[in-house]
């Protein structure tokens, strides 16, 4: 009987690993949806417009820019075409960015969503990966992010260990750490996506308050629907079936935009 059972688990063994090893071949042969191009083109140097045309929405360096869509998948999908993660007609600096490396779009362009996870490690990895920001920005990031609590809250503070995918955190906790995460990172151009979607209504305006300062100077899209973070923007781009209907601050499209006002209205239930 022993060589019999030895016999069929080998038998076992081996078919599975066949399958296994037909699934690798197969990962190994998909070609990437965005590779780098050819010949990759130049970008000059600091901010530029970046500038969606199948919305038309430009974004203007330096700027802390609300964007507010009537459907959250239509502002989801312009921040992923503005970010690279799907091919667009999009251009930096006039440059589309499809005839730019990879690696040049990803160092000048950072896209933050609520997708994003939290990995196992100490949490001052966590928020500062690359080991390049001191205490104070990364201070500096949790209190604009409105995270210092949470910090302060755990034994071993920022060199206390985060479990697998942030656990430990709640939603909004988690959203929050994500934020101060962005917010070391200090890129070029930083495009959020419902970035107090799960906080409450007292941390959202601290949020919202704290933002734009903490990103002075530097080119910020926020994708959302809240009043709170829309009335502190330089400047809202009010998005319908895909496209930019209006532009302006948060005040004068509330008095001459009806469908500005029921969009950021169902944001406030």
């Amino acid at each position: 009987m022993t060589p019999l059972r030895t016999l069929t688990e080998a038998a076992d063994k081996l078919t599975r690993g066949h399958v296994a090893a037909r699934r690798v071949i197969r990962l190994l042969r998909l070609t990437p949806e965005l590779v780098d191009p050819p010949r990759p083109a130049e970008v000059p140097e600091g901010p530029g417009e970046l500038a969606d045309l199948t919305s038309g929405l430009v974004l203007r360096p330096g700027r802390f820019t609300a964007l507010a869509a009537t459907a959250p998948e239509d502002a989801a999908a312009i921040a992923e075409r503005l970010g690279r993660y799907v091919d667009g007609e999009v251009t930096l600096h006039g440059v589309p960015l499809r005839d730019l490396l990879l690696a040049t779009v990803r160092e000048r362009i950072l896209l933050a969503d609520n997708d994003a996870h939290l990995f196992t490690g100490l949490l001052r990895a966590e928020l500062d990966p690359h080991g390049t920001a001191d205490g104070a920005t990364i201070e500096a990031a949790l209190v604009a992010a409105s995270a210092a609590d949470i910090v302060d809250a755990l034994p071993e503070g920022l060199d206390s260990l985060v479990a697998e995918r942030g656990r430990e955190f709640s939603g909004g906790q988690q959203q929050r750490l994500r934020l101060a995460r962005a917010l070391v990172a200090d890129p070029e151009t930083l495009l959020l996506v419902e970035p107090t979607s799960a906080v409450d209504a007292h941390t959202e305006a601290r949020i919202a308050e704290r933002l734009g300062a903490a990103r002075r100077g530097r080119t910020t899209l926020v994708c959302t629907t809240s009043p709170l973070v829309l009335s502190r923007a330089d400047q809202v781009i009010f998005v319908e079936d895909g496209k930019v209907v209006a532009e302006g601050p948060h005040e004068e499209l509330l008095d001459a935009e009806p469908r500005y006002v029921a969009t950021v209205s169902r944001g406030e239930s």
